[in-house]
């Protein structure tokens, strides 16, 4: 219930104000996420990710173009089990789920946050490389994936970190 409030005060914050006061809020409010994007990727990365992400599209009307009449699920772990999320789109509103949630478009298994950020944010994204390295493991659709990555390279310059 306090997050669905969150969401619509936030959405509310976005129909009145500027794209930029817009990013600056982002900016300002996802700062351990910018920390995360900016330094040393630990555990906490791909909850901060997707945490990031769900406040950058209640608040930014622009970011949150990106989602309109979209609808997946993806599913977010490392091999050892320590990582795992997901993160369900759904009616131009993105939901994180602390666990696993099941049926989903794809499934991505990563060796340790570092190859998740290198897979989803490096300079040279290259899925295939990423896969033929053992780094990282996919199950479904791989356009799910480019869509994400997409996502979160643009929050990435939305946070000024890129």
């Amino acid at each position: 219930m306090a997050t669905t409030f969150r969401k619509l005060a936030l959405r509310l914050v976005s129909a009145v104000s500027p794209e930029g006061a817009q990013n600056s809020l982002v900016r300002r409010f996802s700062k351990p996420l910018t920390d995360q994007l900016c330094g040393k990727v630990t555990d906490d990365f791909m909850e901060l990710l997707l945490r990031g992400m769900e406040f950058s599209f209640s608040l930014s009307k622009g970011y949150r173009e990106n989602i309109r009449d979209f609808a997946g699920t993806y599913v977010f772990r490392t091999d050892d089990g320590k990582v795992g999320c997901s993160a369900v789109f759904h009616d131009g509103d993105m939901e994180v789920e602390s666990d696993v949630c099941f049926p989903y478009e794809v499934r991505v298994s990563f060796k340790d946050p570092r190859a998740l950020w290198k897979f989803l944010l490096g300079e040279n994204q290259d899925i295939l490389d990423s896969i033929l390295a053992n780094e990282v493991e996919v199950d479904g659709n791989l356009n799910y994936i480019y869509k994400f990555g997409f996502l979160a390279r643009d929050l990435q310059h939305r946070l000024g970190v890129a």
